[in-house]
């Protein structure tokens, strides 16, 4: 059964744009570059020390070329654009690849549906290992939303020092990125209204904005003439009771919101509480695989790991498995290694299968061996 109550959320900003896209459908393409200031996307994809390079237009990508991120791919690129004016004219993405980004879903409560970034800036360290201060990052909530009472979002960053890097390096080709996003997450390049940006306000472009405020004032303002011609009559004699009326559903509504929000800081402050209490129960899971990658050689591999109630099982292969016994009680980070089973041999790869049971005490700090190479 519908529920008659509920709120119907309009994006009429959204509607218009979905309006100005069919209408554009329908006009021939030779006119259509006319009418329009769009001229496709470039997208800059790092990865090392180079930058792969392709295009999109009106859902269609190419691969262009891979290009150093120095003088010599700079002057690639500059012959690249004077090949193609639509690669001249072309805006340009930084699109961050799995190594450079990480994202997560979060569920928070429907009130923080107006203000997400200062939300999960305030408990950012709670959600990633990162501070604030260390990272960009960007949220954006996820359609449909099924979760009466939340909104469910996706939160992606990357860190400060990474995203500088290649801004720089993009700055150096002679391009402003007019947005970052991440290929895990990556934002609909045909809708732009929605798209999240992993750039900080000072990298933000600010040139290519002018045309599109442009053309949403014109349809801004070409709907308050209209509004303005069908309801001025009307308006003029109920003009006070009208501003009265919103006053007290003005007073109203803040009094609703304040109570709903007094229940739900109370709400997360509670579950906030709950996850550091289990938090500072458990031990660092980074530091535990680095501590496990440094003492286990090349030679051995591993097949399966698991870790539950501060007891860890590995499970693979290697030329002597007995001296895995030695090699994992040397850690002060395990204790009480064993077999869990009897050691097989492989015939195949004469190499010793093994099953493993390990006691994690997480007496090392995190960070521990971290410069290490496994």
């Amino acid at each position: 059964m519908p529920n008659l109550n509920s709120t119907i959320d309009m994006d009429f900003k959204r509607f218009l744009r979905w309006w100005r896209r069919e209408l554009m459908f329908l006009v021939p393409e030779k006119l259509r570059h006319l009418v329009t200031d769009q001229h496709g996307l470039l997208v800059f994809s790092p990865e090392q020390s180079y930058f792969n390079v392709s295009y999109t237009f009106a859902g269609e990508s190419i691969f262009l070329a891979t290009l150093e991120r120095n003088e010599t791919g700079i002057a690639q690129f500059k012959a690249l654009q004077s090949s193609d004016e639509k690669y001249a004219k072309a805006g340009a993405v930084l699109r961050l690849g799995e190594h450079d980004a990480l994202h997560r879903e979060l569920l928070l409560p429907a009130a923080a549906k107006d203000n997400l970034q200062q939300v999960v800036a305030y408990e950012l360290d709670k959600y990633t290992p990162f501070k604030a201060e260390q990272v960009y990052f960007a949220v954006k909530a996820l359609e449909p939303q099924t979760e009466p009472g939340h909104i469910k979002v996706v939160l992606v960053l990357t860190t400060r020092e990474l995203l500088d890097g290649f801004y720089e390096d993009m700055k150096a080709f002679g391009l402003s990125p007019l947005f970052a996003d991440y290929q895990g997450f990556a934002n609909d390049l045909e809708d732009d209204y929605r798209a999240y940006n992993l750039l900080p306000e000072q990298f933000r472009h600010k040139i290519a904005n002018t045309s599109r405020l442009i053309h949403s004032g014109l349809l801004v303002t070409a709907g308050l003439l209209l509004l303005t011609a069908l309801t001025l009559p009307l308006a003029l004699q109920y003009q006070t009771v009208d501003a009265l009326a919103e006053k007290v559903k003005v007073i109203e509504k803040d009094a609703k919101k304040i109570k709903a929000l007094q229940q739900e800081v109370d709400s997360v402050i509670n579950e906030t509480q709950k996850l550091l209490d289990e938090k500072r129960g458990r031990p660092n899971m980074v530091t535990m695989l680095n501590e496990l990658s440094h003492l286990i050689k090349d030679d051995t591999w591993l097949a399966y790991l698991q870790y539950s109630d501060g007891h860890l099982q590995i499970q693979g292969e290697s030329p002597a498995a007995s001296a895995l016994i030695g090699v994992l009680e040397s850690s002060d980070l395990f204790n009480n290694a064993r077999f869990a089973s009897p050691v097989t041999q492989n015939t195949v790869s004469k190499l010793e299968r093994f099953q493993i049971t390990v006691d994690v005490t997480g007496s090392i700090p995190p960070g521990g061996n971290t410069d290490e190479n496994p």
